[in-house]
């Protein structure tokens, strides 16, 4: 028979992946199992062909899958320092983490959870006797659902198996449908081609072939005067006309024509202008 107290240790203080001591920081699975977190990410990361199979990690497939658990230390932990020298008394049972509820240790003798909303840990008591729709620790709201227990026995591992296939099926359902909306919304703002044109005739804006092979574009806009819309055949003339001067526009006033170098009253007589090798033109 295996003994109770090594199985005990080997799964509440070794990454069950690398076997190594567990270190901060530490993630578990969805199935409650304890990791080193580089130990998962070698994992991931090795896309080797030769790679082992690893049944206690055959189902993490992204590090989307575990979480990284919210540990409290304990403070009668002492570490493994006083054991060094092999003259003291290694106490197995001694846990570095604790409830930060009811204060329990988490070696193995009492049934403990996590958060798949936030990370924390407490022990199964404390959720049972304070019962609450949010983390104890930081408040973070979760389900029924979110609550997974660490290292469970064979019935435990059976319903949160059966919760991780229902949880990734309905994930994958939501990816699909979100897909086909997404598909949808493009088709429909995209204009079709064989289109009379409607999106063109909302821009008001046309564009014409002209005979030197360039691209004029023509503008309909709606007559001020009359305030019906103009007909598709009229073309502004500010697009084919040339901008003619300020100074020419007839309907501007004489004083208004009068700063311009182009008016009569600018122009000088041959007899003010001076000569040309010692002054300006515009000298007097």
């Amino acid at each position: 028979q295996v003994d109770k107290v090594a199985e005990l240790v080997a799964r509440w203080f070794y990454c069950a992946l690398s076997q190594e001591k567990l270190r901060r920081p530490i993630v578990a699975c969805e199935l409650g199992r304890l990791y080193n977190k580089d130990a998962i990410l070698e994992y991931l990361l090795d896309k080797s062909p030769d790679k082992t199979p690893m049944e206690s990690a055959s189902h993490i497939k992204s590090i989307k899958n575990v979480t990284e658990l919210q540990l409290v230390d304990n403070p009668a932990w002492s570490g493994d320092k006083e054991s060094i020298k092999g003259d003291k008394y290694d106490d197995l049972q001694a846990a570095r983490f604790i409830c930060p509820v009811v204060g329990l240790e988490m070696n193995g003798r009492h049934r403990f959870c996590f958060l798949r909303s936030c990370g924390c840990v407490f022990s199964e008591r404390a959720l049972k006797e304070i019962k609450a729709e949010v983390c104890h620790k930081c408040g973070v709201p979760f389900q029924e659902e979110d609550v997974i227990v660490i290292n469970g026995n064979k019935e435990d591992v059976e319903i949160l198996k059966k919760r991780m296939e229902e949880r990734r099926l309905k994930s994958k359902l939501e990816k699909k449908s979100k897909k086909g909306k997404t598909a949808a919304a493009a088709s429909q703002q995209e204009p079709s081609a064989d289109s009379p044109g409607p999106s063109k005739a909302k821009n008001g804006k046309d564009c014409v072939n002209s005979s030197s092979g360039e691209n004029r574009q023509i503008i309909f806009t709606k007559s001020s005067e009359n305030g019906n819309p103009s007909a598709p055949g009229k073309v502004n003339k500010a697009s084919t006309t040339t901008k003619r001067s300020i100074a020419d526009s007839e309907d501007k006033s004489e004083a208004y024509k009068s700063i311009f170098t182009t008016h009569s009253s600018a122009k000088r007589s041959k007899e003010e202008c001076s000569n040309w090798v010692t002054h300006t033109a515009y000298y007097f």
